[in-house]
């Protein structure tokens, strides 16, 4: 190894350069033939035929499928995305109150509505519904809550984590001024924690996004449930084809909202200092410290 050493590890030697480039082109070949094989094996199969890709560069495909699952899935995003707004705001401010009678149940609510899964609760608010409310279509109200409930219960902690994040002495420089504690959170703790936040709230409207997908297993009009419609109803191909086009569609969604929120959240810095640290939450539960 090298005398030259850098901050986190030595400096690789010769040998060492050597044998991780050898690694490097051994991965590169590795993948390159991965790759091939399943290019033949769709090649064989046809799948690259140009029957079986041109329905999706017809208006009329996009006209009766793709624009009204693009809405649906639009629709149920825009929804939930602020209803988990809300509540992870409610909840986050709930579980840092000085009140136990406010924090405990603020705390059990947030951990029980992370540790259910997506599906399961989405499930059963659709089972529940109709139960409750008669007959009809629940599919966008199963959808909207139980992403509603789980994001906004993730966008709790992520809430609490970028108001702790703000250093200590601001809050009480501000109290020792006067500031009530309503006045400290609104007017110096919120507006620097949401810069803190930003990363982290894009980060979690980024996966529910995705999210939305799950609609189709209640059936729900979004963009996976009508686009895998496209292909039997010309009756070509098969439904990979229709997966692959479809997750280029997720990709460019998700890549236009990550756009954004990088704007968004450069725009807020420029115009706010703030002292706190970006937040990192771990959405697999256990809470934030």
């Amino acid at each position: 190894m090298s005398n030259q050493a850098s901050v986190l590890f030595d400096t690789p030697g010769p040998r060492a350069r050597l044998r991780n480039n050898l690694y490097t082109l051994l991965t590169v070949v590795a993948l390159l033939a991965v790759a091939w094989f399943v290019f033949s094996k769709l090649n064989e199969k046809n799948q690259f035929d140009g029957q079986i890709w041109a329905p999706f560069f017809e208006w009329n495909t996009w006209e009766q499928y793709l624009i009204p699952g693009v809405q649906g899935t639009l629709t149920a995003a825009a929804l939930a995305s602020v209803f988990a707004l809300v509540f992870g705001s409610v909840f986050g401010l709930a579980r840092l109150s000085d009140h136990k009678w406010i924090s405990v149940p603020a705390g059990w609510v947030v951990e029980v509505f992370r540790a259910i899964p997506l599906l399961l609760l989405i499930f059963f608010i659709w089972f529940l519904a109709p139960e409750v409310g008669g007959p009809g279509d629940y599919g966008l109200v199963a959808l909207v809550v139980g992403l509603t409930l789980y994001n906004g219960s993730v966008l709790a902690e992520v809430v609490r984590a970028g108001v702790r994040a703000v250093p200590k002495g601001q809050a009480e420089a501000a109290a020792a001024i006067g500031l009530r504690k309503s006045g400290v959170m609104r007017m110096i703790l919120l507006p620097q924690a949401l810069t803190a936040m930003m990363p982290a709230v894009v980060s979690q409207l980024v996966v529910l996004l995705k999210d939305t997908a799950l609609g189709y297993i209640i059936t729900y009009v979004d963009l996976l449930n009508m686009g895998f419609k496209i292909l039997p109803s010309v009756h070509f191909g098969t439904k990979l084809v229709a997966a692959i086009f479809i997750g280029v569609f997720y990709i460019g969604l998700n890549m236009l909202l990550s756009w954004f929120a990088h704007w968004l959240e450069q725009r807020s810095r420029r115009s706010r200092k703030t002292a706190a640290k970006p937040v990192v939450v771990n959405t697999a539960g256990g809470g934030i410290p």
